[in-house]
């Protein structure tokens, strides 16, 4: 009779013994745990955390008394496995809670013993309160220490899936949650541009996102862990949740002798295996976290810790050992395909990214496209990002990314089938879905991927990614904007020319032939029928930027924003927790015969007009909105719903510029819902313009409007007096607790220049305007008596002597006092001045901005 032990249980061993039972009835097995637990959800535990899962007991899947009695498997749990005597063909155990050891005797050994949280050497690491998550006692320690404490503030250190799961669930429980991650994205498997909407997705869920700047140190102070960061800055919190990765957890393997990954290198300690799974001893095989295997694609050997891969190993070494090598179909290694829900999102990954692809040296095009989850014209549509990279010469697909909100997972999971049969565009092309409008479109995503990449292999377009549209433009490239006029109003990639692209084909004189052409639109789709149009007249120096301004646009903007939780406090979602609960449960009560929730209807002058704007990309929404609202009378109350990311914070801009009172808001699952009610009042903006009347000339203007207790400056001169006197009042006002904004235009971006600047690749103008300019505070002119440089320096010798801060002073004083200092991105494109040469902690804005600023200031000064 067979003697069978595998050592470790959950995903891969308990897989492996019970396939062992169910080919070999009379075999003896004996599945040895070092824990509690043999067979638990281990992918569920952050959502228990969170209250999502609410019930323990849920995440178990098989309890060791119904695993024996089912599969007849003898299981020993609370059991450690010690040692391997490999030429005795021995396992010592040792029971954990009496001590006893003994040894086991076996004909085929399997190791499953999984991975362990990477724990630094940190100083602090080991204080309470500091928590890892990998097993049952991790998420009982965590959720206990939860419960009874109550903390409202969390760190989570690590942005990889884990760590975001984490984040989102202590959300969930209504806490502060910061995330730092020492790379400059999270959740490595996928590209940056496309964790650039991961990053903006958390930002708008309130997480405070702290990236390039790792953990130095834990410290606790009263009650409270002040975690240390390497830029030196500190961030205090209640409870930490320390995950930075796993490694395997293979001691056992590596005393006995087997061959592992030596140390060093990337998996360091996994057990290396062949295409069946044994070890460099043949009765000794083994599966799960803890093996290294080549890479299917990338040809490199190294770990997948995930638990769809152990289950399907599981399987297979149990038929091998049972059926010989040769009856069982060998194990080609795994695409590391995976997903994770981040709040709303989805994000999945398949194959190679470009990273990687880099790395090995192996050429790659990448194709990025924006389309619904279905098709536009059905209820609910919902836009997905999906990311395409293949091999130019043979066109064989090596890698997919998508992030979205409905739709995501499936589309992955094609793809990631078409790699594992050595896929080409071709096969994304000819793929064919389900299709019926609720489900997809008559193009699928995937099917449009295909058509975008075919066109590149055929020659008929040409694609560079954001990066590189950078990289060309720093250059001197023509960037031509081929969207709306009004979609070029609301933001546009700076220097470049709009000309619609149903113009475009009567303004070819206005686009050169003579320079690189860089062709963009929203998504890609414009900037493809204006390349075509340009191609086909002449034009051969031209590309489009794959994935349009909605991929260049969240790449380019800040990605993170340390210190947004600073002044915290726990606060209820809408103004109205009524209506907010009807929203949510549309099955509540709904207005006889309105179809709309009675929160609403009840509101304002009792009529109410349903906008449905789903699928709409920006501005649709917003355009949408203005329309119906210049057509509804005094006190309606109008209910949006729409899917663009964006419009939750332009449905709230819009609402303050024009004066409408914004009643509720609501963000689920990709749907944004908002209802707005007309109010009779103008808008503030316009109020203050007209009380401002002929009074707004020479160098100020003083506008009163019905604004909140704020203040905004204009400071467009960088003369230093002026300067000075904008500083003195925003620290003035600072002090009297006014919020108060600082917008700096043309010549004023001087006085916040940095004194060392990096860098920065100008055209002609940019440099002209570089070398006129002052370089920073320190180098700025009195407006009168100059004395060709003597005024400044009597002038500050002056103010030391009173005492008085230098302006250099005022400037961080104000930064310290919440001043909030905003650059003019109109003048910083005109003169030339790059977001790199601006002091920390400066936002880039346009008039909007201001305006909305503005609307909510009582004091509006201009310098």
């Amino acid at each position: 009779m067979a003697k069978y032990i595998i050592i470790g249980g959950v995903a891969g061993g308990a897989t492996t013994a019970a396939r062992l039972r169910r080919n070999n009835e009379h075999a003896e097995i004996i599945l040895v745990e070092r824990g509690d637990y043999i067979s638990y959800a281990n992918c569920g535990l952050p959502y228990y955390t969170g209250g999502v899962i609410s019930e323990r007991e849920k995440l178990f899947v098989m309890t060791p008394e119904k695993f024996n009695q089912t599969l007849k498997v003898d299981v020993r749990i609370a059991t450690e496995a010690t040692s391997i005597d490999r030429s005795a063909k021995t396992v010592t155990l040792v029971e954990r809670k009496t001590g006893k050891t003994y040894t086991e005797s076996y004909d085929t050994l399997v190791l499953s013993p999984g991975a362990e949280p990477v724990r630094p050497p940190i100083p602090g690491l080991d204080l309470e309160g500091i928590f890892t998550l990998r097993s049952v006692p991790d998420v009982d320690n965590i959720k206990s220490w939860l419960d009874m404490r109550r903390p409202e503030r969390a760190v989570v250190v690590g942005g990889g899936f884990i760590g975001l799961e984490m984040a989102e669930n202590l959300a969930h429980r209504g806490m502060a949650v910061t995330i730092i991650e020492a790379l400059d994205q999270v959740m490595a498997p996928i590209d940056f541009e496309m964790a650039a909407l991961v990053h903006r997705h958390l930002r708008d869920k309130d997480i405070e996102l702290r990236l390039k700047d790792g953990v130095s140190a834990f410290e606790k102070r009263g009650s409270r862990i002040f975690v240390k960061l390497a830029s030196g800055d500190e961030v205090p919190t209640d409870v930490v949740i320390f995950s930075v990765g796993v490694r395997p957890d293979t001691k056992i393997a590596r005393d006995a002798g087997l061959e592992t990954i030596p140390q060093g290198k990337p998996g360091a300690g996994a057990i290396l295996v062949d295409e069946h799974f044994r070890t460099s001893d043949p009765a000794i095989r083994a599966v799960g976290d803890a093996i290294a295997f080549r890479n299917p694609l990338s040809n490199e050997v190294g770990i997948t810790p995930l638990a769809g891969p152990a289950n399907k190993q599981g399987r297979l070494v149990a038929d091998a050992i049972v059926f010989g090598d040769d009856k069982v179909p060998a194990w080609k290694g795994s695409l590391g395909t995976a997903a994770a829900k981040v709040f709303d999102l989805t994000v999945a990954s398949t194959g190679l990214n470009e990273k990687v692809l880099a790395r090995i040296g192996k050429p790659c095009v990448s194709v990025i496209i924006h389309p619904n989850n279905h098709a536009s014209y059905y209820p609910n549509a919902v836009p997905l990002t999906l990311k395409v990279i293949f091999d130019p010469q043979s066109t064989r697909i090596l890698g997919a990314q998508s992030v979205g909100y409905d739709g995501v997972e499936k589309r992955i999971d094609v793809i990631s089938a078409l790699i594992r049969k050595e896929g080409t565009v071709a096969d994304l092309c000819e793929f064919e879905h389900v299709y019926a409008p609720p489900f997809s479109s008559a193009k699928d995503p995937v099917n449009m991927a295909g058509f975008v990449a075919e066109n590149i292999l055929q020659g008929r377009s040409k694609v560079v990614s954001w990066k590189q549209f950078e990289e060309l433009r720093a250059k001197g490239a023509f960037v031509l904007d081929v969207r709306t006029r009004e979609e070029f109003e609301l933001g546009a990639i700076p220097g470049a020319v709009c000309i619609p692209n149903t113009e475009l084909r009567n303004r070819l004189n206005e686009v050169p032939k003579d320079r690189t052409v860089l062709v963009y639109c929203g998504v890609g789709l414009r900037g493809y029928l204006a390349e075509r149009i340009l191609r086909q007249n002449g034009w051969t120096d031209l590309y489009n930027l794959t994935g349009g301004f909605k991929t260049w646009s969240a790449a380019v903007e800040k990605q993170d924003n340390p210190g947004s939780l600073k002044d915290w406090k726990p606060k209820a979602s809408f103004a109205e927790p009524n209506l907010a609960k009807a929203m949510a449960d549309r099955t509540l009560t709904y207005g006889e015969g309105t179809g709309v929730p009675e929160g609403i209807a009840k509101g304002g002058s009792g009529k109410t007009i349903l906008v449905d704007a789903c699928g709409l990309q920006c501005p649709g929404p917003i355009m949408r909105l203005k329309t119906e609202m210049d057509k509804a009378e005094e006190g309606t109350r109008i209910l949006v719903s729409a899917t663009d990311p964006g419009f939750a914070r332009d449905v709230q801009s819009w609402a303050k510029l024009t004066g409408n009172l914004l009643v509720s808001l609501e963000h689920t699952g990709g749907r944004i819902e908002a209802v707005i009610e007309k109010s009779a009042a103008q808008s503030r903006l316009v109020s203050a313009a007209q009380a401002a009347g002929p009074a707004a000339a020479g160098a100020g203007v003083r506008m009163v409007s019905t604004g909140t207790d704020a203040a905004s400056l204009i400071v467009f001169s960088n003369d230093f007096d002026k300067a000075l006197a904008s500083f003195v009042l925003a620290n003035g006002a600072a002090a009297v607790g006014k919020k108060v904004t600082m917008f700096f235009t043309f010549w004023g971006l001087s006085v916040i220049m940095k004194k060392e600047k990096p860098h920065v690749a100008k055209d002609f103008m940019g440099k002209m305007f570089g070398m006129m300019l002052p370089k920073h505070a320190g180098q700025l002119a009195l407006s009168k008596m100059n004395f060709a440089g003597m005024g400044p320096l009597m002038m500050k010798s002056r103010m030391k002597a009173k005492q008085v801060d230098q302006l250099e002073q005022m400037i961080q004083a104000a930064r310290t006092a919440g001043v909030r200092m905003v650059a003019c991105q109109m003048s910083m494109d005109i003169m030339g001045v790059a977001k790199e040469e601006l002091i920390d902690g400066v936002e880039i804005g346009g008039v909007a901005t201001y305006m909305e600023a503005a609307s909510e200031a009582k004091v509006n000064l201009f310098i």
